[in-house]
């Protein structure tokens, strides 16, 4: 196996003039409201280098990262998030530092303090083996010959040591060295493969748009790339298992007309790639999802896009709708994830009505199934809580995908559809490539709606404890809330349950 390389140095800027400030730590963890210790504090990560060499023998990863960062306060000690990762060393600048785990923390004392404003450069030599990451959600998806990595929510520092939250994106360079028979794979772009003296080869991929941490991919296995040409700017290509890309092109092939029609809603593509990545997992490790977005390279389960079109289109459209919500404009905190996932359930939907699909409950129109919801809208918020208030337990539970489809059906219904795609395209234009809180959407609705009223209306659909009327639809009616179950098994399984229910 070839050695990784070593992250180059960059230029460091010398602190501002003036009297210096005296050094503090930064936090560990920025209080987010769902998971409050994730990410830290005192600086601003630009870009990250990552440099992995897989071993197929082992099974684990050999890996040096380099994080450049901006200090936004003056640091005599930082942190990183690291889960579960053999640490060897770490350099700040070129110079060893000190440094000691805590917890899921990286904490790294540099040999001197870092002035307010500097710009630095962190190196980490580790090495990473996933047979010790719980699965699923672990950060990384087990292959039968290589793995995938899946760090939403936060499990992308069980992949590399980074800064792991969604408010701090950077650009990427990936580097992925295999051995002979197994391809490296990333997000963005390829700009180069090496073979090395050793046999391995070395994969390079650039994303140059910000990127979340937990959007990341790296995976390695016996890809093939399967490559559509550029299609309204976009090049279309994707990475499929070398002996299942004959049977999976039906599915691969469905992406220049789903771009068609998603652009028409909601405008330029925002990167420069997109396409698929159909891997399954190891016996041993069911894959734990249908399809992942990680930025430009959606991960999916092959099997998944065995079915039927109808079966598949509009969670493919999903997917793709997540380039603009949720790739490019990015929850700030993950108490906002409805933001991404109400809109692409809700475009998603559109689609499928579109292309006149009836969907698993019956429905034939967006109308037919937005009723439907209503009458779940209070069990959902008396087992899940809001729209827009989950716990770790309740993120990915319906209420915050069908049921922030439901505000945006009803938002809609309030301004008109001429306003509410205004203020869908301002948003996507004013935040693009960076974050946005459930505040920002609010605050915009109201600018661009001329209404102030929209504000309490909207804070009622994503904060209240039951559902509000639904404007224009006096008759509907909302389900009487069951009981709690008393049997922790059933509770259990209610549980399970809402993270499904009237779901695409």
């Amino acid at each position: 196996m070839a050695a990784v390389a070593v992250v180059a140095a960059v230029v460091v800027l010398p602190p501002s003039a003036g009297a210096a400030e005296p050094g503090t730590v930064g936090a560990a963890g920025l209080g987010d409201p769902v998971f409050p210790n994730l990410g830290n504090g005192g600086y601003d990560v630009r870009s990250y280098d990552v440099n992995v060499a897989y071993d197929a023998v082992t099974r684990r990863l050999r890996g040096v990262v380099g994080a450049r960062a901006r200090a936004t306060q003056t640091l005599s000690r930082f942190s990183l998030d690291a889960a579960a990762l053999d640490i060897a060393t770490v350099r700040v600048d070129g110079v060893a530092a000190q440094f000691t785990t805590a917890g899921e923390k990286l904490l790294i004392t540099p040999a001197t303090e870092l002035a307010k404003g500097r710009t630095f450069l962190i190196t980490v030599v580790y090495q990473a083996d996933p047979a010790r990451i719980p699965q699923p959600f672990g950060g990384f998806v087990p292959t039968l010959d290589g793995f995938a990595t899946a760090g939403q929510p936060a499990a992308a520092h069980a992949v590399f040591p980074c800064n792991d939250h969604p408010s701090d994106k950077a650009v990427f360079t990936f580097h992925i060295t295999t051995p002979p028979g197994l391809v490296g794979v990333a997000n963005g772009l390829m700009t180069s493969s090496v073979t090395n003296p050793d046999g391995t080869t070395t994969a390079t991929f650039t994303q140059a748009a910000p990127m979340a941490t937990e959007l990341a991919q790296i995976a390695v296995g016996q890809f093939t790339e399967v490559d559509h040409g550029e299609h309204r700017g976009v090049r279309l290509r994707d990475f499929a298992p070398q002996f299942e890309a004959p049977v999976l092109e039906t599915a691969l092939n469905l992406t220049p007309n789903q771009l068609d029609w998603i652009t028409g809603q909601l405008g330029d593509f925002p990167f420069t790639a997109y396409g698929l990545l159909p891997i399954n997992g190891a016996a041993a490790e069911p894959f734990p999802f249908n399809g992942l977005e990680t930025q430009t390279l959606t991960l999916y389960r092959a099997s998944f896009l065995l079915q039927a079109e109808d079966k598949i289109g509009g969670h493919m459209m999903h997917e793709l709708t997540h380039s603009w919500w949720g790739d490019s404009v990015t929850p700030r905190t993950w108490a906002d994830l409805w933001l991404n996932e109400g809109h692409a359930e809700y475009y998603a939907l559109h689609y499928r009505y579109f292309r006149g699909w009836t969907d698993t409950y019956g429905s034939t129109t967006f109308d037919d199934r937005m009723r439907k919801v209503y009458a779940k809208a209070n069990t959902w918020r008396a087992e899940s809580g809001p729209v827009a208030r989950p716990s770790a337990l309740t993120l990915f539970d319906s209420n915050r995908y069908t049921g922030g489809t439901l505000v945006l059906y009803a938002l809609a219904l309030r301004v008109g559809q001429a306003t509410f795609d205004r203020i869908e395209h301002t948003i996507l234009t004013r935040y693009r490539y960076g974050n946005a809180s459930t505040e920002d959407y609010i605050t915009t609705a109201v600018e661009v709606s001329g209404d102030k009223t929209v504000a309490p209306f909207l804070r009622d659909w994503l904060y209240g404890t039951t559902v509000p009327p639904m404007p224009q639809r006096p008759g509907w009616t909302v389900d009487p809330v069951p009981p709690p179950p008393a049997d922790p098994k059933a509770a259990a399984r209610l549980r399970a349950a809402l993270r499904t229910d009237m779901r695409d």
